[in-house]
């Protein structure tokens, strides 16, 4: 376990676990938090794993975590690590079983007390229309080979079905879709399992969540996103569901049998990765953006189905229901990607496991909306608590390849919240708080209360304050439909 004195202080926000803390580290591991975040980061192996990623070959500059950094498959949750183009590695446990699971969000015309004689149903109505639960398939039917096509076109496939708006696309990382997905190198108990699940929420913490802007931090990023005090937003929260969890498992069992044909030796087999120029890293690589795309195409079809919820509940009944997405991103993705280190261009490839890409003003990849202001980055709270809005900046270019935070964090195991909480009283605590709940399972709702999770609040100042975010909005939830 890494303790205290094994770090020092570099900056009010910045850690640093010296490379000479271990033999096998070829760099520094550098972390972001607070006294109180610190005390967390403690108490469970995620330090340890930060140093793990710090010996993997081709690493560059740091390996790097956020605020919300906690204890994960190898990597810790909350990791950013670049290596190097073509000869570094990629890992599958540096991106995470849940491939692309991420956020989106969008935004109504509406204040909240225009919803507000209609919350409740329209929390059921969502729950109705997004299926939620472990396994649980959706209300999208695939035509035989029309998987194939949806996984190596994303977002486009939704579009074409008439589940998308152009505008959608534009405000997707990526525009929601990642070029180079190959469906061949993908198995075939991947895509069985993936066949019915196109749409649907699943499960963990896997939310949508109905939100009013509680405070406005930046006005003219407020602005530019069409933010507002008391307007009525939505946040989903999901991922690539059993078919990039399936995956993620393919390929950690290939890596384990191949790995010493590379002379890679690893502090834990839970790293297990293989050169981005190999075969076995190539063929992950097409395999993982596979499942980033599918991930992509079942947040649209949410999208799809929320905007139907809307209709459905308050067509005639207000001004104006229609819902816009300010924008969606990737938590979990291995990323090949340019950036500047000790003054010149490098390619490298970024795994951001539990990190959102956080862009700074002037990226040529970010839509026009956004380019002058830089990329909107969302991190979602947990249920009781806030979410925010913030904008990457220069300083998460600088230093963090232009990454930040992902959530709270979660500092308490699922097996121990749901032996601490009783999901129906969180249930009635949380209605009582104003929020209306659906949950299919109150076990579920236990496990993801909100005193298993850090403080959020802290989690985006430290963020802030260290230069890798900016603060634009804080949201608060009014309704929460529970995966």
């Amino acid at each position: 376990m890494v303790s205290q004195s094994d770090f020092k202080q570099i900056d009010k926000y910045v850690y640093e676990i010296p490379q000479s803390f271990r033999a096998d580290m070829r760099v520094p591991a550098r972390f972001y938090a607070d006294p109180d975040l610190l005390e967390n980061m403690l108490g469970d192996k995620s330090l340890e794993q930060l140093a793990n990623t710090a010996t993997l070959p081709g690493v560059v500059n740091y390996a790097l975590a956020m605020p919300d950094i906690h204890q994960g498959y190898g990597f810790p949750i909350g990791g950013v690590v670049a290596t190097a183009w073509p000869d570094g590695v990629i890992s599958p446990g540096g991106v995470g079983y849940d491939i692309n699971c991420g956020v989106r969000l969008l935004a109504t015309h509406l204040h909240q007390q225009e919803v507000a004689p209609y919350l409740n149903d329209l929390a059921t109505m969502l729950y109705h229309h997004c299926p939620s639960g472990v396994g649980k398939g959706g209300h999208v039917k695939l035509k035989p080979g029309e998987l194939e096509r949806l996984v190596e076109t994303g977002a486009r496939w939704a579009l074409k079905r008439g589940f998308a708006t152009e505008e959608d696309l534009v405000r997707t990382e990526e525009n929601g879709c990642i070029e180079g997905a190959d469906a061949g190198l993908v198995s075939e108990r991947a895509k069985k399992r993936g066949q019915d699940q196109v749409g649907t929420l699943g499960a963990g913490n896997h939310f949508i969540e109905v939100d009013e802007v509680d405070e406005v931090f930046d006005e003219t990023a407020a602005q530019r996103t069409g933010l507002f005090p008391g307007q009525v937003v939505v946040q989903i929260h999901c991922g690539s569901r059993g078919f990039g969890h399936q995956i993620c498992s393919d390929y950690v069992n290939r890596f384990q049998k191949v790995i010493h044909q590379y002379g890679i030796t690893l502090p834990d087999r839970e790293l297990v990765c293989a050169p981005l120029s190999s075969p076995a890293g190539q063929d992950y690589l097409a395999a993982m953006k596979a499942a980033a795309n599918y991930a992509f195409a079942n947040r649209q079809v949410l999208t799809y189905h929320i905007r139907r919820s809307f209709e459905e509940v308050l067509a005639g009944k207000v001004k104006n229901h229609h819902v816009y997405q300010v924008y969606d991103i990737a938590h979990n993705m291995a990323k090949i990607e340019e950036h500047e280190s000790q003054g010149r261009k490098i390619k490298v490839c970024v795994h951001r496991k539990g990190a959102t890409r956080a862009f700074g003003p002037g990226s040529p990849v970010l839509p026009g909306v956004y380019r002058d202001i830089g990329q909107p980055v969302l991190v979602p709270g947990s249920m009781g608590t806030a979410s925010w809005v913030l904008l990457g900046t220069e300083g998460s270019m600088n230093q963090t390849f232009g990454s930040t935070c992902h959530g709270a964090g979660r500092m308490m195991s699922r097996s121990k919240a749901k032996k601490t909480v009783w999901g129906a009283e969180l249930r009635e605590e949380l209605e009582a708080g104003g929020i209306h709940v659906r949950a299919g399972s109150m076990a579920g709702l236990a496990e993801e209360a909100p005193l298993a999770y850090k403080d959020v609040d802290k989690v985006v100042e430290v963020v802030h304050g260290a230069g890798i975010a900016k603060k634009v909005a804080r949201l608060v939830p009014i309704a929460v439909i529970k995966g």
